[in-house]
């Protein structure tokens, strides 16, 4: 097989992936518009939701930064418009003033409840499960 072919190879399979993805992201968004949520704010709540149950106190902003595959800015974007609309609320790392903390509310985790099924139902969908 000579590198022409192999590389047609990975180029059909990587536009599958690409297609399989944004089919997913368009799926789970039209699922959530009802609760106000697009695909990247339900994977912030549902990270946060699996973080508190480990530590209900905190979670790093840059440890979710690098599991929702979004830049340092939009990521804290996202952030400031969940914390604007009552669901995870910010804080300061006192021992490292560079760090920032976020943590799931009482109505995060009501949303959150409330969405879970509905969004893994579109997943099932998309991925044709």
């Amino acid at each position: 097989m000579g590198a022409e072919t192999a590389g047609a190879g990975l180029e059909e399979r990587w536009r599958d992936i690409l297609a399989v993805h944004a089919r997913t992201l368009g799926e789970i968004d039209r699922a959530l518009r009802p609760y106000g949520l697009v695909a990247s704010d339900f994977e912030v709540l549902d990270l946060l939701v699996t973080a508190a149950s480990r530590d209900p106190e905190q979670c790093r902003v840059q440890n979710l930064a690098g599991r929702v595959h979004l830049s340092q800015s939009a990521l804290s974007r996202l952030i400031a418009r969940l914390e604007k609309d009552g669901l995870v609320e910010r804080s300061m790392c006192l021992e490292d003033r560079r760090g920032v903390y976020v943590r799931i509310t009482p109505k995060g985790c009501e949303l959150h409840a409330e969405a879970l099924p509905v969004q893994r139902a579109a997943l099932a969908r998309a991925l044709g499960e």
